[in-house]
């Protein structure tokens, strides 16, 4: 673990000042969360990649998708499980829990997301999404049909592994640079 103090292990501290959109932005956070997330600023030593980064996260997880908030927020946990992120599932443990009202949930997807009761679409997008995360190369069209027989639509599927692989590549960025959650999200709807 890093320095609480620091959002990384690495020394890359943030622009300062933050730019006008920046920084309303991180008041945004403080307003609606109580906070600004460590992976916003981790990114904000470089406006340009932290901008990147919200645009492609705002993107998969906040617009329109005929997935739920809740199903995005569960893929990101059980992809993080499997990455063994502890920043993205100590933050998306945190979402499940406040999205579902199910603490139980939040600590079965954690743990092991075969446990929890889930519906067999549910089910069959996290079969796909820890599929892709153990073994992407092997993913064939049967898999893409399981998806389609449990309900989803093409888009859907794109959805799904778009999201799956934002996780992947974040999973990674915030175990080699030793991401510390922020303490805050811990004790969130327990």
């Amino acid at each position: 673990m890093t320095d609480q103090s620091q959002p990384t292990a690495l020394d890359l501290p943030m622009a300062d000042p933050l730019p006008p959109e920046t920084q309303k932005y991180f008041d945004i956070c403080v307003e609606k969360l109580g906070f600004v997330p460590n992976v916003l600023k981790a990114n904000a030593f470089d406006i340009a990649k932290l901008n990147a980064f919200t645009a492609m996260y705002n993107d998969l997880m906040l617009a329109d998708s005929g997935l739920s908030k809740l199903e995005r927020e569960m893929i990101a946990v059980v992809v993080s499980a499997i990455n063994r992120c502890f920043y993205c599932l100590v933050a998306h443990g945190a979402a499940v829990r406040q999205l579902s009202g199910d603490p139980q949930l939040g600590e079965m997807l954690v743990m092991n997301y075969r446990v929890a009761p889930l519906d067999a679409r549910q089910r069959a997008m996290l079969d796909f999404a820890a599929k892709m995360t153990t073994a992407s190369a092997e993913i064939e069209e049967a898999d893409r049909q399981g998806l389609r027989d449990a309900g989803f639509s093409d888009r859907n599927i794109w959805d799904i592994a778009n999201v799956a692989g934002f996780f992947n590549m974040s999973n990674r960025v915030a175990s080699a640079t030793a991401m510390v959650p922020n303490p805050e999200y811990h004790s969130q709807c327990r």
